[in-house]
């Protein structure tokens, strides 16, 4: 199972510049189409003066929910160029906009197209990367006289405490990372 994967730590910025016209790249941390919606319309309205606003965006560990957007440039240069450096540095849960300020020079299409992936790329070198790993959470139910054996567990085990209540019945929220959460829940399943 493979329960890691790699984002940004923060937002990060990158410019590129290709015969006069500038282009602005913005990564950032995501994890939901809402987020990407809200940033990529803030973007468009804090630059409404620059000729393109484009983006890519990939989502979830498992990388199958991403989406490129062109904003009126040629079909192809450059929402796939920016999504291109998201998939060359294997990463996820980002979103990478970049705002064009025309400079007068028409660069075609190969131009545009390594123009957005510079800018991306640029965006990206500036990110601090680092890998996370994909964690399932897990609710229990105890009598308060199986609190030690449960804390064995716990203990050994190593997981997150989310959440807990002792009472005579106890209730806890665990989180484990994926690989390991088989293994939590055979042990306390063999007590509980």
């Amino acid at each position: 199972m493979d329960d890691l994967f790699k984002t940004i730590a923060a937002p990060s910025e990158g410019t590129y510049t290709e015969k006069r016209s500038k282009f602005l790249a913005f990564a950032f941390p995501v994890s939901t189409v809402e987020e990407v919606k809200e940033l990529v319309e803030a973007h468009q309205k804090k630059y409404c003066d620059a000729r393109h606003v484009c983006y890519a965006y990939m989502l979830g560990h498992e990388r199958l929910t991403f989406r490129a957007n062109d904003n009126g440039e040629p079909s192809g240069t450059a929402g796939k160029p920016i999504l291109g450096q998201i998939n060359s540095n294997e990463l996820t849960n980002i979103l990478i906009i970049v705002v064009r300020y025309f400079g007068g020079i028409k660069l075609g299409t190969s131009g545009l197209i390594q123009a957005y992936k510079a800018a991306a790329a640029e965006a990206i070198a500036a990110a601090n990367i680092i890998e996370k790993t994909v964690d399932e959470r897990l609710d229990i139910s105890f009598d308060y006289v199986l609190m030690n054996q449960v804390m064995r567990i716990v203990k050994e085990e190593n997981p997150t405490i989310l959440a807990q209540s002792f009472d005579n019945v106890c209730q806890m929220t665990l989180s484990q990372r994926a690989s390991l959460m088989p293994r939590l829940r055979d042990r306390l399943s063999k007590i509980l």
